[in-house]
């Protein structure tokens, strides 16, 4: 499939997350909103698969476009400054959904954890040998990440629906990026970028405690 026809190259939203980070480190939240619209129209030209995990992005996307555009949008303009800026009003509900059911913390934590599956999806794919089973490379990814915070009904239903995800090579191909040798190639030198923008988010939000907000 020809790069210009389809107008989608995984390897641009990928590096698209360089552009996440400034000089100080600050994860700048309009390139962080645009960049996983591009991975969500990556899991999307996979089919209704992944969907249980579009959705719920693609919700969370829209709280933070209306955060950043909203009267308090200058303290949505990077992760850093929405941090200091919630907490230290006290907007975020540390222990019980009450009064701060969508803010920011909580909407982009969301969102980092499924940055950390597909992340984790991704590098299988590019380690793994040309006859792996992609349902086992997703569910590995996803009992290490997003498993952790799903019941039991919504695990089970994923397990089952792994079963049905392409093989290794349809994954590699929808990539965009020529072949399955190619599309390995540009995953070793593009993932790093969503891996530096997922260690310093991880790093704040240790810092200030918000890893397990409800």
């Amino acid at each position: 499939m020809d790069d210009s026809e389809t107008g989608f190259n995984l390897k641009v939203v990928l590096v698209s997350f360089k552009q996440c980070l400034n000089e100080k480190e600050e994860v700048l939240l309009d390139h962080y909103i645009t960049s996983w619209k591009g991975l969500v129209r990556f899991l999307s030209s996979l089919g209704s698969i992944f969907s249980f995990i579009s959705k719920d992005v693609v919700s969370k996307l829209q709280i933070m476009e209306r955060l950043r555009s909203g009267p308090q949008g200058e303290h949505y303009s990077s992760l850093q400054s929405m941090v200091a800026y919630e907490v230290g009003h006290q907007l975020v509900d540390l222990e019980h959904r009450s009064h701060h059911p969508n803010s920011g913390c909580r909407t982009v934590l969301r969102l980092h954890r499924a940055l950390h599956w597909l992340q984790l999806f991704l590098e299988g794919l590019r380690t793994s040998p040309e006859d792996a089973r992609t349902s086992t490379l997703c569910t590995d990814s996803y009992n290490a990440s997003l498993a952790a915070y799903h019941p039991w009904v919504v695990r089970r239903a994923v397990a089952v629906a792994f079963c049905t995800l392409p093989t290794r090579k349809v994954f590699l191909e929808a990539m965009n990026v020529g072949t399955t040798e190619q599309a390995v190639e540009m995953l070793g030198e593009a993932l790093p970028f969503i891996e530096q923008v997922y260690g310093v988010s991880q790093k704040l939000y240790a810092e200030h405690s918000l890893l397990d907000l409800p």
